[in-house]
């Protein structure tokens, strides 16, 4: 293996108020509730552990008030990086899981996320698409640093299963919760899953 080894934190930004009742996808205003400022601090005091190099953030404003508290613990800055942002839900953004429940499109989605694009939105393909792009560009700024991603659950899957070789089929085998870490390292050429969903005590 090369030296030019990179330790690609991914972060799930931390809980909100709507969370689990509205699919926010890209929407203004969804800002951490209480318990989500706790669950930032907890996992910005553990990440004071890892002596990281930089934080990129999802531009998505739950996502920047969670790797604010991080790296106002940290004393770093927050670059925002596009590739990270929310899936582009279209005209499914801002409803409630309740009102989604019976639409035909939403549980295709569901069933066949290879496949199926969100109405005006994005399909999962071209999340993982951009996410990966954009973890390596940060890979390659940062050849044999520890780096933070402050993103959202369903990017962070893609990301994942595009290291472990996947499909994208699978994103509901495994969990991505708010607030939690998962980590890979990166070389050029390769890279591996070391682990997925820790969640700060």
């Amino acid at each position: 293996m090369t030296t030019e080894v990179t330790t690609i934190l991914l972060l799930r930004h931390a809980a909100h108020d709507a969370l689990d009742q509205v699919l926010c996808g890209r929407d203004s205003g969804i800002c951490l509730s209480q318990s989500g400022r706790r669950q930032a601090q907890s996992l910005a005091e553990r990440l004071a552990e890892e002596s990281l190099q930089a934080i990129y953030s999802s531009p998505v404003e739950r996502a920047r008030e969670t790797a604010g508290i991080i790296a106002g613990r940290l004393g770093l800055p927050v670059a925002i990086d596009d590739g990270l942002t929310e899936i582009d839900f279209g005209d499914w953004a801002g409803r409630s899981f309740t009102a989604l429940r019976d639409d035909p499109l939403w549980a295709r989605w569901n069933a066949e996320r290879a496949v199926t694009r969100a109405p005006a939105g994005e399909t999962m393909a071209e999340v993982q698409r951009r996410v990966v792009a954009a973890i390596g560009r940060i890979r390659d700024a940062h050849p044999q640093g520890r780096v933070a991603l402050v993103s959202h659950g369903d990017v962070i899957k893609a990301a994942l299963m595009s290291c472990l070789s996947m499909p994208l089929d699978a994103y509901t085998r495994f969990e991505i919760a708010p607030g939690s870490m998962s980590s890979v390292v990166l070389w050029p050429g390769g890279g591996k899953v070391l682990t997925m969903n820790e969640v700060a005590a």
